[in-house]
């Protein structure tokens, strides 16, 4: 359920781009109401530090040492992080970690 709620938040999140691109601020209006309602649905949003030691953890569990270890990375981290993190910004996170 979380990820059908997250996926909602985020088609009504770019549609509202769209609409005010626009100029449609009444349309803007409808799906910002919506996303506020959506969000009443979905869990308390993690702090960045508590990301951070998600990541920090995953990646000592994988045993990640490269970009080719991304993938291990985010299947440990997705069921931690459904809902609770952009997870969009935990990729970058996770690939810098592993490119530097």
């Amino acid at each position: 359920m979380l990820t059908i709620i997250d996926k909602m938040i985020k088609q009504r999140r770019d549609s509202i781009t769209q609409f005010e691109a626009g100029k449609r601020e009444d349309l803007a209006a409808i799906e910002r109401a919506e996303v506020a309602l959506l969000a009443a649905y979905m869990p308390a949003r993690l702090a960045d530090a508590e990301i951070e030691a998600l990541i920090a953890e995953a990646i000592a569990a994988t045993g990640a040492s490269g970009i080719a270890g991304m993938g291990k990375v985010m299947a440990v981290l997705k069921p931690k992080l459904a809902g609770r993190a952009d997870m969009g910004a935990v990729s970058a996170r996770i690939k810098a970690k592993l490119a530097g």
